[in-house]
């Protein structure tokens, strides 16, 4: 009995998709019947690139670490919404042009002010640590 719904037949899919499914089991059962069976010692620690594994895998992170992911992913989001805007750029016109800059305007002004409070400051001050270095070697001159 064939699936009839309007004069579509649903057998090709069915087919593909018994296929697909007893491809998959023969897969799976074969890689069991085959596969390698031993218990050792090291068999089920975790592998991290050939490097055994040491201490805890839970760290804190400080809170800039989050805060530049924020800025990230806003970021990110943005170079996907302009990259939308781009693919419809003909048919949005003059009004989208002007949105637009706007939107890419107040991301320049966010990036600035973000700069001038020192958000994107997470790692060290280089000018800090050389003056600190000039003035130990002044010391021990």
């Amino acid at each position: 009995m064939l699936l009839l719904i309007r004069d579509i037949t649903f057998w090709p899919l069915i087919v593909f998709a018994s296929a697909v499914i007893s491809l998959v089991g023969i897969m799976i059962g074969l890689s069991y019947v085959l596969g390698e069976r031993h218990k050792e010692k090291a068999t089920d620690d975790p592998f991290e690139s050939g490097i055994p594994p040491t201490g805890d895998a839970r760290h804190r992170f400080t809170s800039g670490f989050y805060i530049i992911a924020m800025f990230f992913v806003i970021f990110d989001l943005d170079a996907a919404f302009i990259m939308l805007w781009a693919v419809s750029f003909r048919e949005l016109g003059l009004s989208g042009y002007i949105g637009m800059l706007i939107f890419i305007g107040l991301l320049v002004v966010l990036l600035i002010y973000e700069l001038s409070i020192g958000a994107l400051d997470f790692g060290p001050n280089g000018k800090r640590i050389l003056k600190y270095k000039n003035r130990i070697k002044e010391d021990q001159l």
